[in-house]
């Protein structure tokens, strides 16, 4: 889209008029969805209400329909659950209820609304929108409104924002609230770790998910569970004993911890349910991503003529899309009639390409095989979480593959002097959930006298670490080896990748800090904090946290400021808190700016919000590291590790010679990232022109373009042309299978 378009769409906002709603079960991130709705609502000039109670406040009209203000939504980004409410609705499910719905909307001239709810709740909006003429005209035809009124409201536009923590919706990657929900499980997986160690139990964890397994399978693959039972995929006949035996079996080799997680919609091949009691009862014979989404969301409302079909907004890798709301719908309930007449392979394909993925890499991490090759694997640079995750994935991967895995301790000083062990099955028990470098990390760049075998790498020093390797080829046979970097750094500054290991745990801890700060000042009247992040020249975790957070500004070094910028914030920020704003939060990358210091930016606002707002600072420092990694970390690094192998494995044998592997070929030393929603291999010598070795980090980077957007949430008079809207995705049942998460 051009920025005149844009430009044209902001104008059109004017006079126009939106509502939102949230619809069914409450999910973790409604909020910040509802906050983003409401807030981009008006900076592009509509009317906004917010609908209380669902479909139910639709029906009943009155004071559940409210228009809202920019501080109707203040402070509730970091709560959880939904602010507006949410309720089942019979009466929607009539024609009656529905035609009183539309009187309820006509009256205040809505003709925009944004559903986030899930399946259910999308369907029924997409009903409601395809019946919307039939609706007026019985309106008319009863003399509720009139003809006039009814044509000026002729058409209904819809947009979808799927909230579900079952993450069971065809078509995105991660749906509103699945997020939190993992990190609920994996809370209560770490807490009993403990005490399954210590006393050599075995517990059975049950988590929801009644027609999809996707809590219960990335949960047993971000812990390392033992044993794992989802509907898309019951265990054959027999089970029992089989579990029994692994469970027996993991003890012998000196494992204390035994995990089994189950769905609670799990079931047998026979269809009959598997309760958690019955497992339990079996193991005992032998003795356990809203605010963008809702910007998109009000931008596809504000571009909508009568001739746009209805959409959902989702997520395709790390950006906003727009996907076509009905098909979405139907493949959803495509998989539930594949499980229904027992065709769970194909079940497992329809939940797309990331599920099946899961469940493959689960199962290969499940079986060891005798050693015939060696490779080694370690950590550089400063730790990041997730690095355990990926170093259990790939030892014991390389394990089943046959061959022989060695860990080499405190980077590339500890491969000089000698520091490296062999691993078995049970070394990395338990690593997945566990933060830092178990392996141990310093920061040291390898000296040419070294020679390794196969290598996977961490950090920022890790790819200049494989690119110097890669450089000593010529002078030293040995480092004619497959070499794989696998980034972990809670900057996320590694070129060649969107996404880094350690760097969602970063956002989360750097988040969670600032809701810290902000909720410390509850009783205190107009106060600005101004807090300092971790990232090096990196923006990527200020920007992040500040969008997760609702900070009126984040300074990062690659969108430069001068003096003049930092007074217009100021100025900006002391208008807001003339009014009904009672906190502030600035944000500041550590290295944004020579001269313009955290000290200097919270004397520059103290000075200046004197006698208006009192200020503070807060440096958040290693904290931002995190203690144990994230799901989407210990998931992430997980299948990192596995491709990192499967790749290693194949290139040593592509270039096996004369008895020995020998490897000289840039598409033999390469990063491993993901960008977009591809993971793919970068030679590091093709990544030399794109990176910024400088200031350690990548010359363009993704995230950039979620600038504006933090802008606007915030109120300023940002130019609407530098918003990047989403994509429209054309969902198919052979587009969902080839999801490649």
């Amino acid at each position: 889209m051009s920025s005149i378009d844009l430009e044209k769409l902001k104008m059109t906002g004017a006079g126009r008029a939106m509502a939102v709603l949230t619809s069914g079960g409450d999910a973790q991130g409604m909020n910040a969805a509802v906050r983003a709705v409401t807030r981009m609502g008006i900076y592009v000039g509509a009317k906004v209400y917010l609908i209380y109670e669902g479909y139910q406040g639709m029906v009943d009209g009155g004071d559940n329909i409210k228009l809202a203000n920019w501080q109707s939504v203040s402070n509730i980004i970091q709560q959880g659950g939904t602010a507006i409410g949410s309720a089942r609705c019979k009466a929607f499910t009539t024609r009656e209820g529905r035609i009183a719905a539309a009187f309820n909307l006509v009256k205040k001239g809505i003709t925009n609304l944004c559903v986030c709810g899930g399946d259910g709740s999308l369907t029924g909006a997409n009903i409601f929108r395809c019946e919307w003429s039939s609706l007026l005209d019985e309106l008319v035809q009863k003399g509720r409104i009139t003809d006039t009124l009814a044509k000026q409201h002729a058409h209904l536009n819809i947009v979808g924002l799927v909230g579900s923590i079952d993450n069971d919706f065809c078509g995105t990657d991660m749906t509103i609230g699945a997020d939190s929900a993992l990190h609920r499980i994996m809370e209560i997986i770490d807490a009993i770790m403990t005490t399954a160690q210590s006393h050599q139990r075995t517990f059975v964890l049950e988590v929801m998910g009644r027609h999809c397994g996707y809590l219960a399978l990335v949960s047993a693959l971000a812990s390392g569970a033992d044993w794992l039972f989802i509907p898309e995929a019951p265990p054959q006949e027999g089970w029992e004993d089989r579990m029994c035996d692994r469970l027996e079996g993991s003890r012998t080799t000196g494992s204390r911890l035994n995990i089994i997680i189950i769905a609670e919609g799990a079931i047998d091949i026979n269809g009959k349910p598997i309760s958690s009691t019955y497992v339990k009862d079996v193991s005992v014979k032998i003795r356990e991503e809203g605010s963008k989404l809702g910007v998109e969301a009000v931008v596809a409302l504000m571009e909508a003529t009568p001739d746009t079909p209805p959409c959902a907004i989702g997520l395709s890798g790390n950006q906003a899309v727009r996907l076509p709301l009905m098909e979405c719908v139907e493949m959803t309930k495509l998989v539930q009639i594949a499980m229904d007449e027992k065709r769970f392979e194909e079940a497992i394909k329809l939940r797309g390409g990331s599920f099946e993925n899961n469940w493959k890499i689960y199962k290969l991490l499940s079986f060891q095989k005798p050693s015939k090759v060696s490779l080694a694997v370690l950590n550089v640079g400063a730790p990041a979480a997730g690095m355990n995750a990926a170093v259990r994935s790939a030892v014991r991967l390389a394990l089943t593959h046959g061959q022989k895995v060695y860990a080499v301790h405190d980077g590339f000083q500890g491969l000089a002097d000698g520091k490296v062990v062999e691993m078995e099955w049970h070394s990395v028990a338990g690593w997945t959930g566990q933060g830092g470098s178990l392996l141990g990390t310093k920061r040291y760049e390898p000296q040419p006298q070294i020679t390794t075998i196969a290598v996977v790498l961490y950090h920022f020093l890790g790819y200049a670490g494989v690119l110097q390797l890669f450089e000593a080829r010529g002078r030293y046979d040995e480092l004619c080896i497959p070499m794989c970097l696998i980034p972990a750094t809670v900057s996320n500054n590694v070129p060649g990748t969107d996404f880094s290991l350690g760097a969602d745990t970063a956002v989360n801890a750097a988040m969670e800090g600032c809701d810290k700060i902000k909720q410390s000042a509850s009783g205190t009247k107009r106060r600005v904090f101004v807090v300092e992040t971790m990232g090096g020249f990196c923006g990527y975790l200020a920007t992040c946290t500040g969008i997760a957070v609702g900070a009126d500004a984040a300074y990062i070094f690659e969108d430069p400021f001068n003096i003049q910028d930092l007074k217009t914030n100021v100025d900006h920020l002391t208008e807001k808190m003339k009014k009904d704003v009672q906190r502030g939060l600035v944000l500041r990358n550590e290295k944004c700016h020579e001269n313009y210091t955290t000290d200097f930016i919270h004397r520059l606002y103290s000075s200046e919000g004197k006698g208006i707002f009192d200020c503070r600072v807060n440096v958040l420092g290693h904290l931002q590291q995190g203690g144990a990694p994230s799901p989407f970390d210990r998931n992430f690094g997980t299948k990192l590790g596995v491709r990192a192998i499967q790749w290693i494995s194949e290139r040593m044998t592509e270039n096996f010679r004369q008895g020995r592997v020998f490897a000289n070929s840039p598409s033999t030393a390469c990063v491993l990232g993901l960008n977009r929603k591809v993971i793919s291999f970068s030679p590091v010598t093709e990544l030399k022109a794109v990176t910024d070795f400088e200031h350690r980090m990548p010359r363009v980077q993704w995230w950039f373009n979620l600038r504006p957007m933090l802008r606007m949430l915030a109120r300023y008079q940002t130019s609407f042309c530098e918003y990047v809207p989403g994509e429209i995705e054309h969902v198919t049942r052979r587009s969902i299978m080839e999801l490649n998460v």
